[in-house]
């Protein structure tokens, strides 16, 4: 293990806390030895292109500092690595660092968490969400943690990105009220495995590697990060009454009984329909149709 570990940091993250947290952080890595190299960048491809630049000219490990933005750019430059990822949650959502059991918005045990699991080579192959398709990235593929989302709660982050006020998380709120006013399932097409084509009307199709999104609604509860597949949530052809019932339950993943709700587990995915955007660990894929299969081991995370 080289001694130079690599800071990467969304200093906006959490509305500011990045630039707060990546000070503890470094100071615990550096207190255990390690030289820390921070690289930051004028947006997100730059960021991309000299974190990527660090992973090949042989950095230890990184460690992300910000929310799940962060750790999705991260991803994309250390999936299929043997570099290892460490993480200091102190984003908005933080849902990468809750589905695999690290501190939540407390920066200095993470740095020290990182720096020990670094010493003492404590690390935990997971796997990953492998997208192709209309909205995948440079190289024809982008790489996930938690879940890719589609339909209702996609429409919804359309909306609100869209939206100029409110700032914070209360547009969301607002596109939610306003999606519900028109609200309609979707046709879908879902191919499993290369099974058989399913048609449906759903709600939403959630394809989960991890178990929440949203911070901490757990729309993927079962899902397990280290057992090569997916779990995919489909909420079926709800009324909005139905929904409104249903949604609350999310958070504690009391859901997956509804009989408007279906699990499947399988290694890969299609989706198809019209008009649906597809996103991923909260970072917008692009439109319908994507294909995503689970990539087993494909990150190694310090734990």
């Amino acid at each position: 293990m080289t001694a130079e570990i690599t800071l990467f940091v969304n200093p906006t993250a959490g509305r500011g806390r990045g630039a707060h947290a990546a000070q503890p952080a470094a100071s615990a890595l550096r207190a255990a030895g390690f030289c820390v190299r921070t690289v930051l960048g004028a947006d997100a491809g730059d960021a991309l292109a000299r974190l990527r630049t660090a992973v090949r000219e042989g950095t230890g490990a990184v460690i992300a500092v910000g929310g799940d933005g962060v750790v999705s750019l991260a991803l994309q430059a250390l999936a299929g690595t043997l570099v290892p990822l460490g993480v200091v949650a102190v984003g908005t959502g933080n849902d990468f660092a809750r589905t695999m059991g690290l501190p939540v918005r407390e920066p200095a045990q993470a740095g020290r968490l990182a720096a020990e699991a670094l010493k003492e080579g404590r690390v935990r192959e997971i796997d990953l969400g492998r997208v192709a398709g209309a909205g995948a990235g440079a190289g024809g593929e982008t790489w996930y943690g938690t879940v890719l989302c589609s339909g209702f709660d996609s429409r919804v982050n359309d909306r609100g990105n869209r939206m100029r006020l409110p700032a914070g998380r209360f547009k969301y709120d607002l596109a939610m009220l306003a999606e519900l006013a028109a609200f309609r399932p979707f046709p879908y097409r879902i191919t499993l495995d290369d099974g058989p084509v399913i048609e449906t009307e759903a709600t939403l199709v959630a394809v989960g590697n991890g178990s929440s999104y949203g911070g901490g609604m757990r729309i993927c509860a079962g899902a397990v990060p280290d057992d090569g597949l997916f779990d995919i949530v489909v909420v079926g052809d709800c009324s909005r009454s139905t929904l409104l019932k249903v949604f609350p339950r999310v958070y504690k993943g009391t859901h997956l009984s509804h009989p408007k709700v279906t699990v499947h587990r399988a290694a890969k995915i299609t989706l198809e329909a019209a008009g649906i955007t597809a996103y991923a660990d909260g970072e917008p894929l692009g439109p319908l149709p994507v294909t995503a299969a689970c990539v087993p081991a494909a990150l190694r995370l310090l734990v």
